[in-house]
C-alpha cells in the first residue's frame, strides 16, 4: 500500500485544463491497476492531490439539472464565467477566485476501499480546518459538503464536494470558499438545494481576506492525519 501523495500546487488555472489533467492522472492509475490484474503484477500505484484556484466557472454533475443554472449563455459571457457539464456526482456548483479547490486522485486500495468513508474523511478535513479558525462546521444529513448552523434557518454551506470513482480510483473533490465572491452563487441553485445560503471563511471571520496558503497548510495537515498519508 502506497500512502505517499504527490502534492501539486497548480496556482490559478483554467477549469478545463485542470479537468483534462485530472483525467490523465486518473487514467494513469487505472491503467496500472488493469495491467496489474491482467498480468498478475504488483506495480505500485501513485496518488495525487491537486490544489488550485479557478477563474469563474459553473460545473454541473452528471445527476444535476441544467435548470439550476439561472443565467443564459450571454449573461455567462458578461460575467466572464464558463460552464461545463462534468462526470462527478452532485448537481451544480461554482468555482472562482478566492476559493481553494482540492482534487485528490487517489487509489483507495492504498488506503481503504469505502467511498462513504472517503467522503466523510474529506468533510472531516474541512471541519477540522474550520475549527482551527474557531468555527463549528458540520455535516448536513443527506447533503454532501460542509455547513455552518445546521438545523437552523441560518444554515449556510461553506464547502461543496463532488467525486467520481472507478475501480477505487477517485477524482474531483472539494471546494472551500475562503475569499469567494458570493454574488456568483446568486446565478445558480447551489447543489440543487433551494433556500439554503452560501458563505465564505472571510465573511464568517469578518475579514477582508484570509491568506489561501494558511488555509491550505491546515487542510494538508488534517488530510495527512486522517488518511495516514505523507505528501511528497
Amino acid at each position: 500500500m502506497n500512502k505517499k501523495i504527490d502534492l501539486q500546487n497548480l496556482g490559478y488555472k483554467d477549469y478545463k485544463e485542470t479537468w483534462d489533467y485530472q483525467e490523465s492522472l486518473f487514467k494513469e492509475i487505472l491503467d496500472i491497476k488493469i495491467k496489474n490484474r491482467r498480468q498478475d503484477l504488483n506495480e505500485i500505484t501513485p496518488n495525487y492531490l491537486l490544489m488550485v484556484e479557478h477563474p469563474h466557472v459553473y460545473t454541473l454533475g452528471k445527476s444535476g439539472d441544467i435548470k439550476n443554472l439561472l443565467i443564459s449563455e450571454t449573461e455567462l459571457e458578461k460575467k466572464q464565467a464558463t460552464y461545463y457539464k462534468i462526470n462527478r456526482g452532485g448537481d451544480i456548483t461554482y468555482h472562482g477566485p478566492g476559493q481553494l479547490v482540492g482534487y485528490p486522485i487517489l487509489d483507495l486500495d492504498n488506503f481503504f476501499t469505502d467511498i462513504h468513508k472517503y467522503l466523510r474523511f474529506l468533510e472531516e478535513t474541512i471541519i477540522l480546518t474550520l475549527a482551527d479558525y474557531g468555527l463549528k462546521a458540520e455535516r448536513s444529513k443527506g447533503e454532501t459538503g460542509v455547513w455552518l448552523d445546521v438545523g437552523t434557518p441560518f444554515a449556510r454551506k461553506i464547502c461543496a464536494m463532488g467525486v467520481r470513482a472507478s475501480r477505487w480510483v477517485t477524482m474531483h473533490g472539494f471546494a472551500l470558499n475562503v475569499n469567494a465572491d458570493l454574488g456568483y452563487f446568486d446565478h445558480i441553485i447551489p447543489c440543487g438545494i433551494e433556500g439554503k445560503a452560501v458563505t465564505s471563511l472571510n465573511v464568517e471571520l469578518g475579514k477582508k481576506e484570509i491568506p489561501l496558503a494558511d488555509v491550505q497548510e491546515k487542510i494538508l495537515k488534517h488530510f495527512a492525519e486522517l488518511f495516514e498519508a505523507e505528501f511528497n
